[in-house]
């Protein structure tokens, strides 16, 4: 599958986030059922996978008080975002390109925020960064359920809010020291990428049944 094509089915898919775990067992069952385009569904699991690698690297260089650590870490972020978006754009246009990654640059902006705001003991700035992050996973589901009739905006927008509440997890856990409570969510977190790629590769493979593979 050409390099262009493996970009644009990522990024019809790339609403960040992942939150499966408020999608019933039957559908995400079916959704992996569903996916018929090993290359796709390879390609959408390499990509969710690197954004929450780099989120995760980020969390710890945030706690560990590394600068540039952190700047390193946010940078394979925003890169592996546009990677995404740049994809979508090569099935909706340059202009679900372009707002797809102001989606996902809103998606980590939030996660980013949480980030620093646990780091720094500002519960409030904490509280309204998981409010923008759930209303970026809502714009995201509209934007995804709008582009692909296979992906019901209730579903994506489940998906997505499990996925962050992972990272929420996660940054707490890394925060207070909590290596074994981290462990367990970092397993679950990569599972669930596993889920929304291969939930996103299955309704982009119905859509677009002559180019996905």
């Amino acid at each position: 599958m050409k390099s262009s094509l493996v970009l644009a089915i990522t990024l019809a898919l790339a609403a960040p986030a992942a939150f499966a775990q408020h999608m019933p067992a039957p559908a995400a069952a079916a959704a992996a059922a569903n996916v018929t385009a090993p290359h796709l569904h390879a390609a959408l699991r390499a990509l969710w996978h690197g954004h929450v690698v780099h989120a995760r690297e980020y969390a710890f260089a945030v706690h560990a008080g590394n600068a540039k650590a952190s700047k390193k870490a946010d940078a394979a972020v925003v890169a592996n975002a546009k990677q995404i978006a740049a994809a979508v754009g090569g099935f909706y246009g340059d202009g679900a390109r372009r707002q797809m990654q102001q989606l996902l640059a809103g998606h980590w902006g939030a996660v980013k925020h949480i980030t620093d705001a646990s780091r720094a003991g500002d519960a409030a700035g904490r509280t309204r960064a998981i409010a923008d992050l759930t209303e970026n996973a809502k714009a995201i589901a509209a934007f995804l359920s709008g582009a692909n009739p296979y992906l019901p905006n209730d579903a994506v927008f489940g998906l997505l809010a499990a996925h962050g509440g992972h990272h929420v997890a996660q940054i707490d856990q890394v925060m207070k020291n909590d290596g074994a409570g981290e462990a367990v969510t970092w397993s679950a977190m990569q599972k669930h990428m596993d889920t929304i790629a291969d939930a996103l590769a299955g309704a982009i493979a119905k859509q677009f049944p002559a180019k996905a593979t």
